[in-house]
C-alpha cells in the first residue's frame, strides 16, 4: 500500500516557485503527507541523470513511499503521464524513461496511464503537469485511491537505452553513466563484477590505481575506486575528473591472469 510519504525529484531548482506550489497542491488534497526533497538540482531536462539518481536512491526509503519525479522536456506533447508500482514503491511522473533504472533493478512492475481527469486539477496547464497532474495524483494515491482508478494498465513504458558492461575473458569495458557535483565519473561497472584480481583500470589511455578512497593519493592525482553506490568511479583527489578528462571515455578493467 502507498504510504503518506512523498519524495520529490525534479530539475526545477529552488529559485522559482514550482516545487513549493506542487507541495501546496498535494497538501490541499492530503494534509497528512510528509515530504522528502530528494533533489531539485537535476540538470535541466536531463532525463538520464534523473533516472540514475532515482534508481540509486529509492530503495533507501520506507516501503510504500511515493516518488514524484518531474524531469519533463516533453511536457504538453503526446507523451503519457505514468503511475508505476515497482517492488514496494510507487512512482508518478512522465512516461519518458525517467523510471528506467528503477524498472531495470526491480524487473517486475505494474504501470498505469494517467488519463482520469477526476484526479487532476480542474485546469491543466500545457507546461506544468507537475503541478496540475502529477502532484494531485500523488496526493490521491497517498489518500488510498487504487492505482487502477487513475487510468488503464500499460503493457510497456518508455525505457532509455542504457549501456551494458562488455565482459571478456580477461577484461570489462564500461561507460560513464553519471557525473556527480564533485566531477567524479561514475561508470556502469559494479563492484560485484570485480571479483577477480584487477591488474589495472584504464580511462582515456591513462592507467589508474584502484584504491579504497579518494585521499589515498596526493591532491590532484587521479584514481579509480568503488563509490558509495557500488559502482566503479574515476576521480581526482581534491579535483574534478570530468574537467580533467572529459566524460565520454570508455572505462577498461583488465584482470590478472593468475
Amino acid at each position: 500500500m502507498p504510504s503518506k510519504l512523498v519524495v520529490l525529484l525534479t530539475d526545477f531548482g529552488l529559485k522559482d516557485h514550482y516545487v513549493g506550489v506542487m507541495k501546496g497542491v498535494i497538501l490541499d488534497i492530503c494534509p497528512e503527507v510528509r515530504f522528502v526533497d530528494l533533489t531539485h538540482e537535476i540538470s535541466p531536462q536531463n532525463v538520464r541523470e534523473g533516472a540514475f539518481v532515482l534508481g540509486v536512491s529509492y530503495h533507501y526509503f520506507p516501503k510504500g513511499a511515493i516518488f514524484l519525479g518531474v524531469v519533463d522536456p516533453g511536457v504538453g506533447t503526446s507523451r503519457r503521464g505514468l503511475l508505476l508500482k515497482a517492488g514496494e514503491y510507487f512512482f508518478v511522473g512522465p512516461d519518458n524513461g525517467l523510471f528506467t533504472w528503477v524498472v531495470k533493478k526491480e524487473g517486475i512492475y505494474q504501470a498505469f496511464e494517467l488519463s482520469n481527469p477526476s484526479y487532476f486539477r480542474p485546469e491543466v496547464s500545457r507546461t506544468f503537469h507537475g503541478r496540475d497532474i502529477f502532484a494531485p495524483v500523488s496526493a490521491y494515491l497517498a489518500k488510498g485511491i487504487s492505482p487502477e482508478e487513475f487510468g488503464p494498465r500499460l503493457k510497456e513504458i518508455i525505457m532509455l537505452p542504457w549501456p551494458e558492461v562488455e565482459e571478456g575473458p580477461s577484461y570489462l569495458k564500461g561507460a560513464i553513466i553519471h557525473v556527480d557535483r564533485f566531477g567524479n565519473l561514475i561508470s556502469n561497472i559494479a563492484a560485484k563484477q570485480l571479483r577477480r584480481p584487477v591488474k589495472r583500470v584504464l580511462y582515456r589511455g591513462l592507467e589508474l590505481p584502484l584504491l579504497e578512497t579518494y585521499a589515498l593519493v596526493s591532491p590532484g592525482k587521479p584514481l579509480a575506486l568503488i563509490g558509495s553506490e557500488g559502482l566503479l568511479e574515476i576521480a581526482v583527489c581534491g579535483g574534478s575528473a570530468a574537467e580533467r578528462f572529459g566524460t565520454d571515455g570508455e572505462v577498461w578493467v583488465e584482470f590478472s591472469s593468475s
